[in-house]
């Protein structure tokens, strides 16, 4: 996509956006290091263990903090600070770091490590450079294929073994993976993994029905476990499977506009748990405007949803640069994903 075609991201918004990792992605302490030791020796500083995803806070935030910036590329070619983010991603993303990440994974214990949100982020993040026309960015899809490839075989491998669901609205939600996972499949072409992911949605989630989003949210989500769900079935399902199996689902909006959804209050921005809530808005404003677009029209459901849609966007995209690293380090991607979703 070229600096002139339409889309809903404004230049000022990617420069907003692309500040925060910027900052964040080198900058190594304060760091939430999740780390399986092997043996007495097994440690090592957060560069040494992960030399491309180090900063950021923690390595899942590192990863879509890359995301956000060759999104905010993609978008806006020559926007101000492209060449420092171009420089950024030169010095992180190169091929002897990508194989030392890919490495970590396949160490005695950690099969699970980051499983599934990092696995999902990590390859969306293929797919955005994989997308992105800029000369670098072949030398960064390569960089990144040894842990892209082992990423997208273990989550097929995974989705053979897992019997059920996660649905929390925390990382270990199954179904915010498996839409980024399978966002990555169809853009790259990895039929098995599309096939996989598809079969694995059905299998869970096709039979549910009046899902209690009253319960929602908990005090720490930043995702709605009800929406995700929701997402992931309008890309699973064709569009006259997809509007029935939704009417079932969540009736609120189908019967009664507006819908259950309100936004959450968030109550202290330095608190890293409660702050989650600002994600969860932004989040949430995603997937509402992702389901209305694929609903019919004319049909009381549509402006529904994009009238909570853009409530939850005005809750919290002010605050995303609030001065906290807390929530710095990882909510201009959540805005991303409300403005401008995935594609």
């Amino acid at each position: 996509m070229t600096a002139s075609a339409p889309h809903p991201l404004t230049r000022l918004q990617a420069e907003r956006f692309a500040r925060l990792p910027l900052e964040g992605l080198t900058r190594t302490y304060p760091n939430h290091l999740m780390h399986l030791m092997t043996g007495a020796d097994d440690l090592g500083t957060p560069s040494s263990l992960h030399p491309i995803f180090y900063g950021n806070y923690d390595w899942h935030s590192a990863v879509h903090g890359v995301w956000l910036l060759v999104r905010c590329l993609r978008r806006y070619p020559d926007m101000a600070r492209g060449g420092e983010i171009r420089t950024r991603l030169d010095g992180l993303l190169t091929v002897e770091g990508g194989r030392t990440e890919a490495a970590y994974f396949t160490a005695a214990g950690r099969a699970s490590f980051e499983r599934p949100y990092g696995w999902g982020w990590l390859l969306a993040l293929a797919a955005e450079i994989a997308l992105l026309e800029d000369p670098a960015a072949p030398l960064w899809r390569r960089a990144l294929l040894p842990l892209e490839r082992l990423l997208a075989d273990a989550l097929r491998n995974y989705l053979g073994r897992l019997s059920y669901p996660i649905r929390a609205g925390v990382h270990s939600n199954t179904a915010f993976a498996l839409i980024l996972a399978l966002h990555y499949a169809r853009k790259v072409g990895d039929a098995a993994l599309e096939g996989a992911i598809g079969g694995a949605a059905r299998r869970y989630y096709l039979g549910d029905r009046a899902y209690p989003a009253h319960y929602e949210p908990s005090g720490d989500d930043f995702l709605s476990g009800g929406l995700v769900e929701a997402v992931l079935m309008a890309q699973c399902l064709a569009p006259a499977d997809f509007v029935p199996w939704f009417a079932a689902f969540l009736p609120g909006y189908a019967d009664a506009p507006p819908g259950p959804y309100q936004p959450a209050e968030v109550s202290d921005r330095g608190d890293p748990k409660i702050v989650h809530l600002d994600g969860l808005n932004l989040s949430r404003c995603w997937c509402l405007r992702a389901i209305a677009h694929a609903l019919p029209e004319p049909g009381a459901a549509r402006p529904a949803l994009l009238a909570a849609a853009q409530a939850h966007q005005n809750a919290s995209l002010p605050h995303i640069d609030s001065g906290d690293l807390v929530g710095e380090h990882w909510l201009a991607t959540f805005a991303m994903l409300a403005i401008d979703g995935l594609e």
